[in-house]
């Protein structure tokens, strides 16, 4: 086991929330067409979540028709969106949320999703569209006694891992922003 990853992974900005999450096994290591094709669909999948968590620029002049318009017209794509992913994706068969932690090298996670042997395909959904969903081809690296795993995920490409880091980046700059406003 090597603690190289594990210190890059704690080095580096990630993100900890509550996601709807599961996993399956894997066969460890996985062909290269299935991890081509699982980084394509893994790009799509995170410019179309980047696309829907943008939210409309707040500026000083709200009295601008213009902004207004734009804010009004970014209401309704956000409502419509909503709609959409309910349809597409009801709450009841969401698999259950599970408290990750992830950025770029891997992600920590409950050992309950590592449901046997040393590799999983692991399939985080995010609230801005959880019919979207990821999937990381990961390696167990290693156990906590506290129930938790850590898992290196498979070589992402450039594309897959820039498109990951800004994801994180952009949870994270939230979370700090949250807490913030809830301190101020």
């Amino acid at each position: 086991m090597s603690a190289e990853h594990w210190d890059d992974f704690e080095q580096r900005v990630s993100c900890e929330e509550s996601l709807h999450v599961d996993s399956e096994p894997l066969v460890w290591p996985p062909s290269s067409s299935r991890q081509l094709r699982m980084v394509e669909r893994n790009v799509t999948a995170l410019t179309a979540i980047a696309a829907l968590e943008e939210r409309a620029l707040e500026t000083a002049d709200d009295d601008n028709p213009l902004m207004q318009e734009m804010l009004r017209l970014d209401a309704k794509l956000t409502a419509l969106v909503d709609i959409v992913n309910q349809l597409l994706v009801p709450t009841s068969v969401l698999p259950p949320r599970q408290l990750l932690r992830f950025n770029v090298v891997g992600a920590l996670l409950p050992a309950a999703l590592v449901p046997g042997g040393e590799a999983i395909i692991l399939r985080p959904r995010f609230d801005a569209c959880p019919g979207l969903h990821l999937e990381l081809a990961a390696q167990v690296e290693r156990r906590f006694p506290d129930g938790r795993v850590f898992v290196v995920f498979a070589l992402l490409g450039d594309a897959l891992g820039d498109a990951i880091g800004r994801l994180v980046f952009r949870h994270h700059r939230r979370k700090v922003a949250e807490a913030r406003q809830l301190a101020g």
